[in-house]
């Protein structure tokens, strides 16, 4: 079937249009990463205070995974998303203003609530307007915006930091913006014809927008594959009818993607890129530009990804993307391994600490080959505030690191991942399930998602200090590789198929 240059205009425009929530996602995820500096010294934070402000975002984006899904269902996927438009606004500027830490947090969690919301609904949206060929494309431009939001976040992150007084106030107001834009580009978005036929049983007002976006023939086919889904199913799914026995390889994929697509540290790079380059030895401001071009590669191969998922299809992009995140993991990790931390003049000078310097001098000319060794040699000369500020902020003038590897094997785990589990899992979610638990069923796996990217951003501040960068990205490496043989071994290609034609393929009767 052939659609004319307007209908693919017309399609891709409210596809996108929708997809922006996924900009204001990356945004409010990554903006964060400039601003961790900032708080810490405001809120005078601990190392797991600091992880909770960070990562409290997603006990907000639990609530929205868990009410996004049935309240759009019984309201509409397009009100739901304006709801989202108005969280990240008032997110956005009350965090910016907020002189209490735990203001700080109500305003997070808030902006996390439109996340969760945002990154479940979006792709259901998408999927449910766009023809099977296009559908990958199209669904993925919601990670293409998610990555476009991160970028801009470290762009304007950079631009920002330097301003005089209190910097990260404007990196977290500025996210206003972008917000209000969205929130007014919605009302110019039409209801999905599926949730219109599926709910309201609005037939002809679903075929008017069916039209305009595939033609008559189009329209005529998939309003009768609508209606053959919904005799099929009487009544809106509810928790228990997911659990079921007959959705079994559903959810194992869908919970394995889910759990993977987190578990191997995407959320600890993007949150902590500047901090973890720091790691390595760089100044601020290197690891300001550093984390640009981290979002710029993450941008550049998400283009890849949405060239690619209806041409190579969904599994090989995912065996390739594991495959790959893998083997840069394990750089990262040799990398850390073969550090080496030394005392000596040069580095004593960059300390900042007057107390930490004099303290440690006496150490001077002394080389070690972990940061446990280093640790254990310091530990008797310093008190506990001085040894919890030389773990955070003077660790770092003391290393010898190959800090070409560390950024070419972050650069090339995030690559891996824009092309294989940061678009294909969204885009997969959105098409195994089948109509009638499509809502409840993505929110139950957008929680869990959720629940595993928390555990990682909570602990990532802890790893580093207490385990070392070492441990912690070797255990990512297992994960990824572990995540690799998941893939292998259980997803289903999903490549050109029309979601009634999945649901038959994975439902077993």
């Amino acid at each position: 079937m052939n659609f004319s240059t307007m209908q693919k205009s017309y399609t891709i425009t409210i596809s996108f249009i929708v997809a922006l929530g996924g900009f204001l996602l990356g945004f409010d995820s990554a903006v964060i990463s400039g601003a961790v500096g900032g708080i810490r010294n405001y809120f005078e934070m601990s190392d797991w205070e600091l992880g909770f402000s960070v990562g409290c975002v997603i006990f907000g984006a639990m609530i929205g995974n868990i009410f996004a899904g049935p309240l759009s269902d019984k309201y509409g996927r397009k009100i739901i998303l304006i709801l989202t438009a108005i969280l990240f606004t008032v997110s956005a500027i009350w965090s910016a203003l907020a002189t209490a830490y735990y203001v700080f947090i109500i305003a997070r969690i808030i902006g996390g609530i439109g996340i969760g919301a945002a990154i479940l609904i979006a792709p259901i949206y998408i999927a449910e307007i766009a023809p099977p060929k296009l559908r990958g494309s199209l669904v993925s431009l919601n990670q293409l915006n998610i990555v476009l939001g991160i970028s801009v976040a470290y762009f304007s992150n950079y631009y920002l930091k330097d301003i005089d007084g209190e910097s990260w106030r404007w990196m977290l107001g500025v996210e206003a913006i972008p917000a209000i834009i969205y929130f007014l580009a919605l009302f110019g978005v039409p209801k999905s014809p599926r949730w219109l036929i599926q709910k309201l049983n609005k037939i002809a007002v679903a075929e008017t927008i069916l039209i305009k976006i595939g033609g008559k023939e189009f329209a005529t086919e998939t309003i009768e594959e609508i209606i053959k889904g919904k005799d099929k199913k009487t009544t809106t799914g509810t928790i228990s009818d997911l659990f079921k026995s007959k959705f079994s390889k559903i959810l194992l994929i869908a919970f394995g993607l889910a759990f993977f697509q987190q578990i191997t540290g995407i959320n600890a790079i993007f949150y902590y890129a500047p901090t973890i380059f720091e790691q390595a030895g760089g100044s601020s401001d290197t690891s300001f530009l550093q984390a640009i071009v981290v979002g710029l590669i993450n941008l550049v191969f998400t283009f890849v990804a949405i060239v690619l998922i209806d041409r190579l299809g969904r599994k090989p992009l995912l065996i390739i993307g594991t495959a790959t995140m893998t083997v840069a993991l394990s750089m990262a990790t040799i990398a850390f391994n073969n550090a080496t931390y030394e005392i000596n003049q040069n580095n004593l000078q960059k300390i900042k600490n007057t107390e930490i310097h004099t303290a440690i001098s006496s150490l001077e000319g002394s080389q070690y080959t972990s940061q446990n060794e280093l640790f254990k040699a310091v530990d008797p000369l310093l008190n506990i505030p001085q040894l919890k500020e030389f773990k955070q902020n003077e660790i770092k003038n003391l290393i010898t690191i190959n800090a070409t590897l560390v950024l070419l094997a972050i650069l090339l785990y995030v690559a891996a991942f824009a092309i294989s589990l940061g678009p294909v899992m969204w885009t997969m979610l959105s098409e195994i399930f089948p109509g009638n638990i499509k809502g409840i069923g993505i929110s139950v796996v957008g929680f869990f998602n959720s629940l595993v990217s928390y555990t990682v951003t909570q602990f990532f501040p802890w790893e580093l200090t207490n385990l070392g960068p070492t441990l912690t990205f070797a255990i990512y490496a297992i994960m990824a590789l572990l995540s690799l043989v998941f893939v292998y071994k259980f997803v289903i290609e999903t490549k050109g198929k029309s979601l009634e034609e999945i649901e038959n393929l994975l439902i077993q009767h």
